[in-house]
């Protein structure tokens, strides 16, 4: 009856994590088409049922376009170290970039993803280096954080020799993402691209 109940649960907590960023643009376009249907817009002739739907595309789209020219990452880039300047949203900021995997240097919470033997033969899963010491014996320990799936706030810790493990060429931020996907991002092929 446990093994049942933890199967349920885990099929629950791992749909609803899939489904939720869908809800959550079907959610926000529902919204932005409330606000805009109850708006003056609603009574323009430009006006049509899905006018949110368009403008959010639209939006994401010029977004996009933007933060993708060189204009548009210096531009962000100054908003950027504009907001770790300022006092204590600054600090909320660098620490919620750094838990989603976009800090950067050597004060990141997560430095590179490596690829750490499972407890299954054969297998290998995702980890996160958190720290690198030097032994007496003149090997190179890791601190791993060897995150779970679907949840990468919930995993172990485990410490490795460096020659233990596989180094990938991804970003941290690419790796969270993997995991939230539920492993549908392969990513042997982003550290490729």
């Amino acid at each position: 009856m446990n093994a049942l109940f933890g199967h349920v649960t885990r099929c629950l907590i791992a749909g609803f994590v899939a489904l939720l960023p869908i809800g959550g643009f079907i959610f926000s376009v529902a919204y932005a088409e409330y606000l805009i249907a109850e708006s003056w817009l609603a009574r323009q002739n430009f006006y049509f049922p899905g006018l949110a739907l368009v403008l959010v595309t639209v939006t994401l789209y010029l977004v996009g376009l933007f933060v993708s020219t060189f204009l548009g990452r210096w531009i962000w880039a100054k908003t950027d170290a504009a907001l770790d300047r300022i006092p204590t949203l600054g600090q909320i900021y660098q620490t919620l970039k750094q838990v989603l995997g976009y800090g950067k240097g050597k004060d990141a919470v997560f430095q590179d993803v490596v690829l750490v033997p499972s407890r299954e033969p054969n297998a290998v899963e995702i980890g996160l280096v958190t720290n690198r010491r030097t032994r007496d014996d003149g090997k190179t320990e890791l601190t791993v954080f060897v995150p779970s799936a679907p949840n990468p706030a919930a995993g172990r810790l485990a410490f490795v020799e460096e020659s233990t493990v596989e180094p990938v060429d991804t970003p941290v931020s690419e790796a969270l993402k993997s995991l939230v996907s539920l492993g549908k991002t392969d990513l042997r092929a982003t550290a490729d691209e």
